[in-house]
Parts: structure tokens; sequence; C-alpha cells
């Protein structure tokens, strides 16, 4: 009769021959293009449970085993930058003890990620919260915070986790804060042309007018000068406000469930991005969904590097 300790040398066994196999399977993949950016929607955690007809919540739990997993086999393929979309805003209008039910996962599982042996301290990962985190209660913006200090010097990968967020969101913040900066701008080197330029203007090329007309003449020609120099706005003043901005653009989008949709979900950096839809609920997401989506990209690397080259 097998006794019980076999079968947890046989485990051992079966553990180090997976991960063995795997390493061999990265290395194959390794000898085309690895993504430096992998994003994902995690969708499907409450139809798992009600397909599994598990308790309210369970679906989110093994969602995030998922996610450890799924995460743990990126950074050991090379994928520089993930991205998961965790608490979109719009979850907020749902029933108020199932927002609670995710706050209360999401504070614990933050915490988690400060534990020595967690994934973020086994590849030195640097972990960003992305989002209006003012949204968010203060239990919980207050472990995010922690953990983005405690995980500062960190330069081996990166975590974007998203909370708090929509894609919305992020672009009107992102423009208000460029026309903040560009009006702040305008009236500083206003202040300073006036303090330099304006008395010579005056009595230089205005020497014929009176006071008034000069002074009203030079001031329209400074402005015309001041609003050559610095142009109102554009995309890449924009970009610099986004809350994405301290990462690239992702390579690829995988949203489990077989949705299509982006969900208000990174809509400005997606323009060059492959998106893979697999029809696995996110608890049944593994390593195989993974390795088909970094074929895709391989296999369409040439033509994705050609449409960001024209762009």
């Amino acid at each position: 009769m097998r006794r019980y300790g076999d079968w947890g040398t046989a485990d051992q066994l079966f553990c180090s021959l997976g991960s063995f196999m795997r390493r061999c399977l990265f290395r194959f993949l390794s000898v085309g293009p690895i993504p430096n950016h992998l994003a994902f929607i995690m969708d499907g955690n409450r139809r798992y449970s009600k397909k599994k007809n598990l308790e309210e919540g369970t679906g989110h739990k093994d969602g995030f085993s998922s996610l450890m997993s799924i995460l743990n086999y990126c950074y050991e393929l090379g994928v520089k930058y993930v991205t998961i979309y965790a608490f979109s805003i719009e979850n907020f209008k749902r029933q108020p003890c199932e927002v609670q039910n995710l706050m209360d996962l999401l504070l614990d599982k933050i915490n988690g990620l400060l534990k020595e042996q967690s994934i973020v301290n086994q590849y030195g990962i640097r972990v960003y919260f992305i989002g209006n985190l003012k949204l968010l209660s203060d239990p919980v913006r207050v472990a995010a915070e922690r953990a983005m200090m405690a995980t500062a010097n960190n330069t081996n990968a990166v975590l974007l986790v998203c909370v708090a967020y929509t894609s919305g969101d992020e672009i009107v913040h992102a423009i208000q804060y460029s026309c903040k900066q560009k009006l702040d701008g305008n009236q500083a080197v206003n202040a300073d042309k006036a303090c330099k330029g304006v008395i010579n203007g005056i009595k230089g090329s205005c020497d014929d007018k009176d006071e008034a007309e000069a002074s009203k003449a030079c001031r329209i020609e400074q402005k015309e000068q001041i609003q050559g120099e610095h142009p109102i706005m554009n995309s890449v003043d924009i970009e610099k406000h986004m809350y994405m901005a301290v990462a690239p653009d992702p390579d690829v989008l995988i949203r489990s469930s077989g949705e299509t949709r982006l969900s208000n979900f990174l809509l400005w950096q997606t323009n060059n991005c492959l998106l893979y839809s697999p029809a696995a609920l996110w608890p049944e997401i593994g390593l195989w969904h993974l390795v088909w989506a970094v074929l895709n990209f391989q296999r369409n690397h040439s033509y994705l590097e050609k449409k960001k080259k024209q762009s």
C-alpha cells in the first residue's frame, strides 16, 4: 500500500518535471520576438461561480490564483510589463455588498504583495496602481500607496494594476492637466516677456505712436509670437499626463470569456495592439492560453511593427 509520504514525493517530482518542460517551452518561444507588454481584462469571474455552483465571491478568489500563475509565466518568459484591469469605475455601480467584498479581497491581496515570499520580491517587480485612486476607500488607497513605495526601487519587471480606472476618465484627466500646464506655462512666458521686452518694444518700433496705441500694438505682437512658439496642446502633451505614461503601449491585450469589447480599457494605448479573446473564463485561463497569445503575436509581429512606424 502506498504511504502518504510517497504521494508527496510523487507530487514534487511532477511539479519539477512540469517546471522543466515549461522552461524548455519558453526557451523555444524565446527564439522569436517576445511581447514587451501584455495587458489583461480578467473577465468571467462571476460567470465561473455560477457555472460551478460556487458561493458568491469564490470566482474572484479563484481568478486571483489564475492571475498569480499567469504573472509567474509572464515574468519567466521575459515579459517586462504586465497590466491587469482589476476594478473599473463602473464596478462601483454594482451591489454595495459585492463592491465591499471586492475591496476587502483587493486589500488582502495588496498586503500580500509586500510579503517576503511574494511574486513581487521573487522577480523584483515594481508595482503601480493606475486610476483615480481618490475613489478607493482609505484602507485600500493607503495600502496601494504603501505597495508602490515599497517596490519603487525594483527594476526587473513592472506590474500595473488598474483600479478605479476607465480610459475615459484617464483621457479627461490627461486633457485637464495638459491644459493647466499650458496655461501656467504661457502665463509665465507672458510675465517674463512683459518684464523684458514690452517696454523696449514700445520705445523702439512704436516711437511714432502715442503711449496707449503703442502698448496695445506691442501686446498684440507679443501674443502672436507667444502663440506661435507655444501651441495650445498636442497629443504628446496629453500622453505625458496619462495614468499609463509610466509604461509603453501594450503589444497584446488578452480578454478572457471570448468577449472582444475593450470595456473602456486602454482605448488610447491599443491602437496598434493585438487582441486575443480565448473562450475560457478568467479562472480557467492557463499556460496554453498565454502560449497561444505569444505565438499569435510572433506571427503578426512584422505587420504590427509596420503599423507602429506608420502611426
